[in-house]
């Protein structure tokens, strides 16, 4: 209504648009309380309950908390609605099941005073409304409230203090008629007239003494167990406390055609919050004595009456007493049933974009269409992060800007609100509020991590922190916390609160946030590696790096190596104000753009990424040892363009090095001598390149090309078990594609099985060029059958996609393979023709080679090829693959 009123005065002209309340569609929450409402209309109606069972546990609540703004109080008032009458009820609510009456009682705990003027206020406000609804005394609740007020407010009428303070409006006068009507009866009861006038304590002495002495109309008036008890304590707040039990007792009395349940709903129940817990006691002991009252709570933090650790400090605590209340969960898709299978305490999550634009195009109406454009609701859905507060203000400046004269753009909106950071910090300690900074750094974090960040040398205030709603849990996570990122922003974009950073303040910040992450993934490497760690580490690190100019790029270098390693290739690309690529203008931005070529290259052309690499070693910020990263990956893009003679200078440039590349790049000259034809050259080179040169994967490569399928295997296999002894899930997984590759030509049965494991090793992996060349192996594989032609023409086509142009050659291969088992020689010699062109510059002429080979051919002039063994043998190797496989398709066998 605020909010209305506020649009309402912002314009001389009040018809010039329409205002509305445009509350977003919450089902999911409303069928929750629907479901446990119900579920508690059904206990209560049952013969088993008793309304004076105080061991009983307590399932008469339901509990919606989250960060503020997230429209916990709208939630409320909604529900409230409902519960009122249909037709404030929203149409995708749908009716209610129960045909039971109930009375919703709305209470705002905002406006606490004291704990004991602020309980006198709930329970007159429940008393009230249903002196409003029922129209009818609650005569031993009454007559102890009578005593308390005469007690405790002499001199002081209760309808004038209920005028005053303004309870419950026009019903005001109700209640102390009511009153004066219990009065009455319980005189009536006790055949004692003259009490009616008399001072309360008068006429509570004498319906103690009848309830002592079991007389039977007064026992029926108010014959709770606990009753005289009641009312021979000191009428005091404490005594107060406790007559909610005697308000659940008249309740449970009234007749049939009268009977009612009252939905107390619980709003801003943070307020009651204190060191002490002195006004949640006193709530909480109002929620367990009128076990036929419904609560819903709101507020900010979960109710934590299930946690045994508050013995003490609350009447009654511990999963027992409270067991929906153990656990909290996550509305983002709740179920129907959720509410009844027990749990009772729930986290409001944010809005989804389509209720945000939902909301924005229905809050401000001109001529029956939004008021606010496309683009703007658009721009205020994209900031917001689904943060109902964050729409209202963006409303708010919306017409600010339009009472100005100027028409808003998107643009406009580009901006966070003081007012949702003053909201979130409004109930922070300053330990917080420092650690709340600290953590902004932070994508996500845990307690080390956080503590570390904000420079203490405790955790207890970081997990403090966590238990506020702005921090979001996710218990599987590699880093459990994050903060809600609307918060995030408007915690980053500060220039307005009294304690704000400093850049030195924030740079100081970073620094250690980067420390506390590289120290993380140190100690985790000395135990054993953690890929998802390193990924996690370095995302966090380049960003933190990137956005505060830390030029000390630290452990950040040995991650960079560590992650390219292994040939995985997880996305490491960093988010940016604009959208677009950043042009690097420090050493983090430039190792941020090297890893992120590197990894994409699995998804661009090969050129892109030459080109992307090209220009982050020309701008100089890549200290040497990650300038060779760059030089290296770059010769392997000229090599898969099939630019050799740029890839070999490249190779020999990181090899004449000498650092931690070197082995590397001898690997791809080793390989570019094979791609030459100059096989005597590679094999030399196996023996000297070790583990880190993929000696055995070297070799393998030069045995198959030989036809050579035994020792072609071996050398597979020793490589897939070395990368399995180092744990380099990556390189197992290239080794197994050119074990089934060596397999493919000579034994299709088990190149099928060995093709699937590649497939599984692959999984999860990013290695577009072996997951392309496990294409061309289930080619071979298949080769003799009428799919081939088919298939090879849409990998084809996915090659010249993926700006891998060497792997043409392959597919090339496994069709003259086909060709030659079927004898098709027309359609060979147009495959030999193909191949010639393709390998006519950039390396694999062999390959037209061994298609001669294959068909028994001669060559058509003298090849440059140097094989390891006669060219003789070479040829009847090839040969007899050919034979192998008719034979094999054959016989079947």
């Amino acid at each position: 209504m605020a909010d209305n009123l506020r649009a309402l005065f912002s314009s001389n002209d009040p018809s010039a648009f329409d205002v509305a309340e445009a509350f977003t569609d919450r089902h999911s929450q409303w069928v929750l309380v629907a479901a446990a409402l119900e579920e508690h209309l059904h206990r209560i109606a049952g013969r088993s309950f008793d309304v004076e069972d105080l061991e009983a546990p307590r399932r008469n609540l339901i509990v919606f908390h989250g960060v503020g703004g997230v429209g916990k109080s709208t939630l409320l008032r909604k529900i409230e609605a409902a519960l009122t009458a249909a037709e404030h009820r929203p149409a995708q609510w749908g009716a209610p099941t129960w045909t039971d009456r109930v009375l919703p009682i709305r209470i705002d705990l905002s406006r606490a005073a004291s704990a004991g003027s602020d309980l006198e206020r709930v329970i007159l406000t429940i008393r009230l409304a249903l002196a409003e609804a029922l129209g009818r005394p609650m005569p031993s609740f009454d007559v102890a409230l009578r005593h308390y007020w005469e007690h405790v407010h002499p001199g002081e009428p209760l309808d004038e203090y209920v005028r005053r303070t303004g309870l419950a409006g026009k019903f005001a006068n109700m209640l102390p008629g009511q009153l004066t009507a219990g009065v009455g009866e319980m005189a009536a009861a006790l055949a004692l007239p003259g009490l009616v006038g008399s001072a309360a304590g008068q006429l509570t002495s004498a319906l103690v003494s009848a309830l002592r002495e079991r007389q039977e109309r007064a026992q029926a008036l108010a014959g709770a167990t606990r009753t005289a008890a009641l009312l021979e304590a000191t009428p005091d707040l404490e005594a107060l406390s406790y007559y909610p039990h005697l308000l659940a007792w008249d309740l449970n009395q009234l007749p049939a055609k009268k009977r009612l349940t009252p939905v107390v709903l619980l709003d801003t129940f943070e307020d009651t919050a204190d060191r002490h817990r002195d006004f949640e006691r006193l709530l909480q002991r109002l929620v367990w004595l009128m076990p036929n009252v419904f609560f819903v709570i709101g507020g900010r933090s979960r109710l934590p009456w299930a946690d045994p650790a508050l013995h003490g400090q609350l009447d009654w605590t511990g999963p027992t007493a409270w067991p929906g209340l153990a656990t909290s969960s996550s509305l983002t898709v709740p179920q129907p049933r959720t509410a009844g299978s027990g749990a009772r305490q729930y986290l409001i999550g944010d809005l989804s974009p389509e209720d945000c634009e939902t909301h924005l195009a229905r809050r401000l109406v001109q001529h029956d269409q939004p008021l606010i454009g496309a683009d703007i609701r658009a721009a205020i859905t994209a900031r917001s992060h689904g943060l109902p507060l964050h729409l209202d203000l963006a409303v708010s400046r919306f017409l600010e800007i339009r009472r100005t004269g100027r028409t808003p753009t998107a643009a406009d909106f580009d901006c966070s609100f003081p007012a949702l950071l003053a909201r979130t910090l409004s109930d922070l300690t300053p330990e917080e509020r420092h650690l709340l900074r600290s953590v902004s750094l932070l994508d996500a974090f845990d307690l080390d991590l956080a503590t570390r960040t904000a420079g203490l040398t405790q955790q207890a205030p970081a997990r403090r922190l966590t238990e506020r709603p702005l921090v979001t849990e996710d218990p599987y996570a590699l880093w459990p916390y994050h903060l809600h990122r609307a918060i995030r922003t408007a915690v980053r974009d500060d220039d307005h609160s009294d304690d704000r950073w400093t850049p030195a303040d924030w740079h100081q910040a970073a620094t250690r946030a980067l420390a506390a992450l590289g120290d993380q993934w140190t100690n985790a490497a000395a135990t054993g590696p953690s890929r998802l760690l390193l990924v996690a580490c370095l995302r966090q690190g380049l960003r933190l790096a990137r956005d505060h100019h830390l030029t000390d790029l630290g452990w950040l270098t040995d991650a960079a190596h560590a992650y390219t390693e292994d040939s995985v290739w997880e996305p490491l690309a960093l988010p940016t104000d604009t959208g677009t690529e950043p042009v690097p203008d420090t050493p983090a931005d430039a190792l941020a753009e090297l890893l992120t070529a590197i990894a994409r290259r699995q998804h661009e052309h090969r050129q892109r990424t030459a080109d992307r690499l090209t220009a982050v070693l020309d701008t100089g910020l890549l200290p040497a040892e990650l300038a060779e990263v760059g030089l290296y990956y770059r010769a392997k893009a000229y090599k898969d363009l099939s630019q050799n003679r740029a890839a070999r200078a490249g190779m020999q440039q990181v090899a004449d090095a000498g650092g931690r590349y070197a082995p590397r790049a001898r690997r791809g000259l080793a390989n570019l001598a094979r791609l030459a034809g100059d096989f005597p050259t590679a094999l030399a080179a196996a023996p000297t390149l070790g583990w880190k040169g993929r000696h055995h994967r070297v070799l393998g490569d030069i045995h198959w090309s030989h036809a050579d399928t035994a020792q072609a295997v071996a050398a597979f296999e020793a490589g897939r078990s070395e990368a399995e002894q180092h744990g380099a899930v990556g390189e197992r997984a290239m080794t197994q594609v050119r074990l089934a590759l060596a397999l493919s030509f000579a034994d299709p049965g088990r190149a099928g099985d060995e093709l699937a494991l590649a497939h599984r090793f692959l999984n999860g992996l990013d290695q577009r060029s072996n997951t392309l060349l496990a294409q061309v192996v289930a080619l071979i594989k298949d080769a003799g059958t009428d799919s081939v032609p088919r298939r090879a023409q849409g990998l084809h086509a996915d090659i010249e996609a993926a700006g891998l142009p060497f792997l043409h050659r392959f597919v090339e291969l496994a069709l003259a393979f086909h060709h030659a088992v079927r004898g098709e020689d027309q359609d060979l010699a147009a495959t030999i023709s193909r191949l010639r062109e393709l390998t006519a510059t950039g390396g694999f002429a062999y390959f037209t080679d061994i298609a001669h080979f294959m068909a028994a051919l001669p060559l058509p002039g003298p090849s440059t090829t140097r094989w390891t063994k006669s060219e003789d043998d070479v040829r009847s190797a090839w040969r007899g693959l050919v034979h192998a496989r008719q034979e094999h398709l054959r016989t079947g066998n």
